[in-house]
């Protein structure tokens, strides 16, 4: 009978598991994880004419899959050298333009005696991290259905009920029978 320690020692090989990045892949040869979903958990539906909705079709998969992307081609990279005196240069000259633009505000206000122009106060680490209030929909809110036309039919329609409308405000030789629906 082996004990705990030796069943997670013989279990548990340092070598193999600090050194290797085990990653299970999809079908299609992509990093991680199949993250699309199932044909029953689609929502998405394609109007195809006639008042009739289908499923719509699956994205395409990207050219890249598979492939690791470089972080020099995501993120921007620094121009220049860290903590140069270009660098710091720069950064102090834009906070000088910024002090005298301020004292030029104040001095301005002064002159025309009205009050000058309250610098903003950048927010605290607290205000950052707070959550935004979600705007609350209504309890009766029901979204509109899918109609079923497609684009071409629905701009019909409303051609349709355009020149009727056009045709009425005109007052045109039709009977009103003409217009009964």
């Amino acid at each position: 009978m082996k004990t705990f320690a030796q069943f997670v020692t013989e279990a548990y090989d340092k070598d193999v598991m600090g050194s290797s990045q085990i990653r299970k892949t999809g079908q299609r040869g992509e990093i991680g994880r199949d993250r699309r979903k199932s044909e029953p958990e689609k929502r998405r539906m394609k109007a195809v004419g006639g008042g009739k909705m289908v499923p719509a079709k699956p994205y395409k998969s990207r050219k890249d899959i598979g492939q690791q992307r470089q972080a020099s081609t995501r993120v921007q990279q620094p121009e220049k050298e860290r903590g140069s005196a270009e660098v710091k240069q720069s950064y102090a000259d834009k906070v000088k333009a910024e002090r005298k633009k301020a004292a030029q505000a104040r001095i301005a206000a002064k002159k025309s005696g009205t009050k000058a122009p309250e610098k903003k106060a950048t927010p605290t680490a607290s205000q950052l991290l707070t959550k935004k209030k979600k705007t609350e929909t209504s309890p009766n809110y029901k979204p509109q259905k899918a109609s079923g036309y497609s684009r071409d039919e629905r701009r019909k329609l409303k051609r349709a009920g355009d020149r009727l409308v056009r045709d009425i405000r005109k007052g045109t030789d039709k009977p009103a029978s003409h217009y009964k629906p």
